[in-house]
């Protein structure tokens, strides 16, 4: 189904799909006509090395984390990470960050989850300057930086910065400071309100040259078959964010309290199937998209028409072989 649209697709950093699988899902993606894909961070594999290698076997594509944890690498190693692959993908890079999840910043990383809006701040600003090229200071309350640079690593170093965000707060902040937000689980009944909020707030920095692009995940699965399963499956993955407590919070604002409430009664009591039953269907609509192509194109549309100018498709596996699910997708909305 030929779109028109700008699309982006998150590709998930899964060990059950090996490298040749993701080098066919990317490949297929950029003959489609796809706009971007996105690898995520969380525990596992990194993405940027990911994204290394994959810049060695695309052309035309853009490569983003979506997205990088903050807490987990300095602002300069970042940076120096950010320039090697922008000159990698012949500026084909956009670097996502975002804060994470406190669980893991604290429990597997074994680091201090703290002023993730003050955090945030400081490590774009120092990202930006040793991208420009100049020396910089800084006496933050994070970062101490004297003197630092990147040299000429710093030369021809363009890279795009979107930053994740859930709510009001960070979402006003990326419409300051960086090139797009990348939103997440966002329920189409909050998605105008969100891109009003971040159109007239970027209005107001005068610093941006042009708008910043209001971007977003959609869980999608794409087919008539396996329906069942895959609302199931779906279902799942949202009762295993609400573990996260930054999560929860973020479902209640969008009016799923009577669901969140329930799944985390049920998660306290490790009773998985529990949490799964707490999901209502029509929470599931309001965040996801599962149907037929031209259900989903439908709600695609509908996003778009809201505020939403990059909608990044987050296929979920329900085949055994969860390439399978992505090169439907894709295949469903090719340009």
């Amino acid at each position: 189904m030929s779109s028109n649209k700008r699309l982006g697709i998150r590709i998930e950093n899964d060990p059950r799909l090996s490298i040749e699988d993701i080098t066919q899902i990317v490949l297929a993606a950029e003959s489609a006509g796809f706009e971007s894909i996105w690898i995520p961070e969380g525990g596992g594999y990194d993405s940027v090395s990911l994204i290394g290698y994959l810049s060695s076997v695309t052309k035309t594509i853009k490569l983003g984390t979506g997205i990088l944890p903050i807490f987990s690498r300095t602002p300069t190693v970042t940076a120096m990470t950010a320039a090697n692959i922008a000159r990698m993908t012949n500026q084909r890079f956009v670097l996502g960050l975002g804060i994470g999840h406190k669980l893991v910043v604290e429990k597997i990383h074994g680091g201090k989850f703290a002023d993730p809006i003050g955090r945030t701040k400081e490590t774009v600003t120092i990202i930006r300057g040793l991208l420009s090229g100049e020396t910089l200071d800084l006496n933050g309350t994070h970062f101490q930086i004297d003197s630092g640079k990147l040299g000429l690593a710093a030369k021809n170093a363009s890279v795009p910065i979107y930053l994740a965000a859930l709510k009001p707060k960070m979402i006003r902040l990326a419409a300051q400071i960086s090139d797009g937000v990348l939103l997440n689980w966002t329920a189409i009944s909050k998605l105008k309100q969100f891109a009003e909020l971040f159109n007239s707030t970027s209005k107001q920095n005068l610093q941006n040259q042009s708008k910043p692009d209001l971007a977003a995940y959609i869980r999608t699965y794409v087919g008539v078959e396996n329906i069942d399963l895959a609302r199931k499956k779906l279902k799942s993955e949202i009762a295993s964010y609400s573990r996260h407590a930054n999560y929860r919070s973020f479902f209640i604002s969008c009016g799923f309290e009577k669901e969140m409430r329930s799944a985390e009664s049920a998660l306290n009591s490790n009773d998985m199937d529990a949490a799964i039953a707490s999901i209502s269907s029509n929470m599931e609509e309001e965040v996801a998209m599962v149907g037929r192509p031209s259900n989903c194109y439908d709600q695609i549309t509908k996003r778009m028409s809201l505020g939403l100018d990059l909608p990044v498709l987050a296929p979920f596996g329900v085949d055994q072989n969860i390439k399978v699910d992505y090169i439907n997708t894709i295949k469903a909305f090719a340009q």
